[in-house]
């Protein structure tokens, strides 16, 4: 039985050492496409400091469901988004989440438009503390945003594809150029709170299901993140061509590839065995119960602080371990110096889920005394 997992931790490791990203970027795996990107227009732009987020397809356990690309408030002066993407990773479709840096990193050679056109961002950049637009790819109302500018972008006609995946049978055949390869390693920045709740929206909304809207969703895009009801929301034009799970429910659940160890059939959205950071579910915010609006509202405003800095903390403590991954692949090291190393990886990502924890509760519990007052 030792032998069995030491080689299929080596043939794990092999597979991982051959995708084109970063290591600590992985996600979730399904084992059947995602639907093709819709047709949309994009709305106008709200303000200065706004950064174009594209949508893209997200998987909730069971489904894809379509996140509408929307209109970000970059989270510092100077980072650009790379927005995640699909990829074949040998034997299902894996999720490279995106992340905000100094540069754009490589997305998978997805054509998202509207600047994403595969390699790099044409949508705008910084100069001395402002974000510029390129006015021919953005949507940008000049007499409320004037730092604009106009580059024209050609594209390939020929090349221009709808596919949302990167390798495999039909997907984008493209790789990380150098430079994509640094960024990757340089300083990421997660999702701001607004981001992160952007993303959660979108997966409650069933309307956004693939399966339902059999890739053309209602909602494609949105002027500012969660603002599905707003007059400027935009709905897709064209849907993608969208694939039914083969045999749904019996063999389409996710799976954790950034460890050893595949997921509960029982629980699909959460791993069996946790051993890093990325393996963890995502932080949800709880719902305030007060009735005060007023304490409510602050509540909220401390947990999405809270779970902005936990959310830090995973990334730190992933890209510490993808550092010691790196390590024992120059090193050449062993199966048994990766499985101590894994079984190290797997303390210190349950210890800090289990800080979390308490951190999360000690928030909860100093709304409680607040709840068990009479009223008057």
């Amino acid at each position: 039985m030792r032998i069995v997992h030491c080689t299929r931790l080596l043939l794990f490791v092999m597979v991982m050492l051959a995708l084109p990203v970063s290591f600590a970027q992985v996600s979730i795996s399904v084992n059947f496409a995602p639907p093709d990107l819709p047709v949309y227009d994009q709305p106008p732009c709200p303000d200065e400091g706004y950064i174009w987020v594209p949508g893209y397809w997200g998987w909730d356990g069971d489904d894809y469901y379509w996140v509408p690309g929307t209109w970000v408030m970059a989270p510092e002066v100077g980072l650009l988004w790379t927005p995640g993407y699909w990829g074949w990773g040998g034997d299902s479709f894996v999720f490279y989440e995106g992340y905000w840096g100094p540069q754009v990193g490589f997305y998978g050679g997805i054509s998202y438009g509207f600047g994403y056109f595969g390699h790099g961002y044409e949508g705008g950049r910084w100069d001395n503390g402002r974000f510029f637009y390129n006015r021919s790819v953005n949507n940008v109302n000049e007499t409320v945003i004037h730092n604009v500018y106009n580059t024209t972008v050609i594209n390939n006609t020929a090349n221009v594809t709808r596919v949302s995946y990167n390798g495999g049978n039909g997907g984008v055949n493209e790789h990380p150029t150098r430079g994509e390869e640094t960024a990757a390693h340089e300083r990421h920045v997660p999702p701001p709170a607004a981001q992160m709740q952007h993303v959660q929206a979108a997966r409650s909304n069933p309307q956004l299901k693939a399966s339902v809207n059999k890739g053309k969703p209602p909602v494609a895009a949105t002027p500012k993140p969660a603002a599905f009801n707003d007059r400027a929301v935009v709905p897709a034009k064209e849907g993608g061509r969208y694939n039914a799970p083969p045999n749904r429910g019996a063999n389409n659940t996710p799976r954790a590839p950034n460890g050893p160890n595949s997921p509960s059939q029982n629980n699909p959205s959460r791993p069996a065995n946790v051993v890093h950071p990325n393996d963890l579910p995502p932080i949800r915010p709880s719902a305030p119960t007060t009735g005060n609006p007023k304490q409510d509202q602050r509540f909220q405003q401390q947990q999405e602080k809270l779970i902005q800095q936990q959310n830090q903390q995973r990334q730190q403590l992933q890209q510490r371990q993808e550092q010691e991954h790196q390590r024992l692949d120059q090193q050449k090291a062993n199966d048994g110096k990766r499985q101590q190393v894994e079984q190290r990886h797997q303390q210190q990502t349950q210890q800090l889920q289990q800080q979390h924890a308490t951190q999360q509760q000690k928030l909860q519990d100093r709304q409680q005394p607040s709840q068990r007052k009479p009223p008057g």
